[in-house]
């Protein structure tokens, strides 16, 4: 499974382009409804695409995460392709990047 529960408080998505991106994003979700206190970090390094319906997912994730359980959620490894979407967008804004998943994941730990 591509989403794993990598420390008490911290869930880690190794997504890759849909149908499978969509099924992980659901399932991350629903982890962090049921436990509010996930901070979450997303490596997005095997997602070629996003279409609208994943955008309005991590919309949704952003949400749930930093507005109602008030915790922090991180992107990692965007590629180029997917990087010109954020941009284009205007979500580059509104979600939090890092490089890669060791520094997501130290940035999380240290409560950055």
């Amino acid at each position: 499974m591509a989403v794993q529960q990598w420390s008490e408080s911290v869930a880690l998505g190794e997504m890759s382009d849909d149908p499978q991106f969509t099924d992980d994003l659901s399932a991350i979700v629903e982890l962090c409804t049921r436990d509010p206190r996930q901070d979450v970090l997303l490596h997005l390094g095997g997602v070629n695409y996003l279409n609208s319906s994943n955008i309005a997912q991590l919309l949704k994730l952003r949400k749930l995460v930093t507005v109602t359980n008030q915790r922090r959620l991180k992107l990692a490894g965007v590629t180029t392709q997917v990087w010109g979407v954020f941009l284009v967008t205007g979500l580059d804004r509104i979600f939090d990047f890092v490089d890669d998943v060791p520094s997501g994941l130290a940035s999380l730990q240290m409560g950055d």
